[in-house]
């Protein structure tokens, strides 16, 4: 799930050198989350016009999460 993570926010960045993913261990409800770090200058490429980009970004984490028994959330940073 990283790798899909970075490889959708690579593919909509400038500086594909300053993206990073980071993972945190599975909560109480078995949630892993997943914070995305862009650089600043990239962030709003990432957010989207009032979050649509963000928004799609997390429906397709979830979505593969599902095909893999996960329950995941994504955070941008």
């Amino acid at each position: 799930m990283k790798e899909l993570l970075i490889t959708i926010a690579a593919a909509l960045v400038e500086d594909k050198s300053a993206v990073q993913v980071t993972a945190d261990e599975p909560d109480e409800a078995g949630v892993v989350v997943y914070h995305l770090h862009v650089a600043p200058d990239d962030m709003g490429r990432v957010i989207g016009k009032q979050g649509r980009i963000a928004k799609a970004i997390r429906t397709v984490m979830r979505a593969g999460a599902v095909r893999l028994d996960e329950k995941i959330s994504v955070e941008i940073d």
